[in-house]
């Protein structure tokens, strides 16, 4: 179990599963990025002040089709809606204050979010140091991604089939290390029979409606646990 008080524990090697997929993602966003025909240093801006996967890539697509600002908007708003729900549910977990605070809710990705759900209960200090080095090192690693493949596309020209395997691939390594920590078949079945329920619905937003229902059941059982309570009083 990933417990923060382990003599062994440290961010680098919690984090290491995040950099095998965020450096050559990164790299693929910056090539991608590179055929615009922008400076090399915007991918690495990008990377550093935006900080979202899905969305610098949609951002690519938005910028090629000269996308006004308020299209980018809505656009962005709705792909990284998901992230209230994160950081909600990441708020009685948070021992970090001040500044740090505020840059870990910046820094909050998908996959940041699986590394901190998976730390167990310690010393508050020791958490929260964890906490921050965990973002702090996935934000690097994104940014060095974004910064060389975007160099790389202006300098070489290479094929990048298959490299959007990296994302699939990075989210499978994290599910099983939830697995490790969580040991409740119960719960990753379920994520998959909504998952699977929601491309059968409607493959080009499953996403969504995915976090909907997901969402709907967590409420209802929180409801339903509520009121057994006070039936108990």
């Amino acid at each position: 179990m990933n417990t923060v008080n382990e003599p062994d524990q440290s961010a680098v090697r919690l984090s290491l599963p995040v950099l095998f997929g965020y450096i050559p993602l990164g790299m693929a966003f910056g090539i991608l990025f590179s055929e615009l025909g922008h400076h090399w240093l915007y991918a690495a801006l990008m990377g550093l002040v935006i900080y979202a996967g899905a969305g610098q890539f949609m951002a690519v697509g938005l910028l090629a089709n000269q996308a006004g600002l308020i299209e980018v908007f809505v656009a962005t708003l709705l792909l990284n809606a998901r992230h209230m729900v994160y950081g909600l549910s990441l708020l009685s977990n948070l021992t970090l204050q001040g500044s740090r605070r505020w840059y870990l809710i910046y820094a909050l990705t998908d996959e940041t979010y699986s590394l901190l759900t998976m730390l167990q209960t310690g010393c508050d200090r020791l958490r929260a140091r964890l906490q921050f080095r965990l973002a702090l090192l996935n934000h690097l690693y994104w940014v060095i991604g974004c910064t060389l493949g975007a160099w790389l596309g202006g300098q070489i020209s290479f094929s990048t089939a298959g490299i959007e395997f990296t994302l699939p691939a990075l989210f499978l390594v994290l599910t099983l290390e939830q697995y490790r920590v969580v040991r409740r078949p119960g719960v990753f079945i379920l994520a998959l029979a909504i998952g699977l329920l929601a491309l059968l619905i409607n493959a080009d937003n499953m996403l969504m409606l995915s976090i909907g229902m997901a969402v709907s059941l967590l409420i209802m059982a929180r409801g339903g646990e509520a009121w057994n309570r006070l039936r108990i009083f």
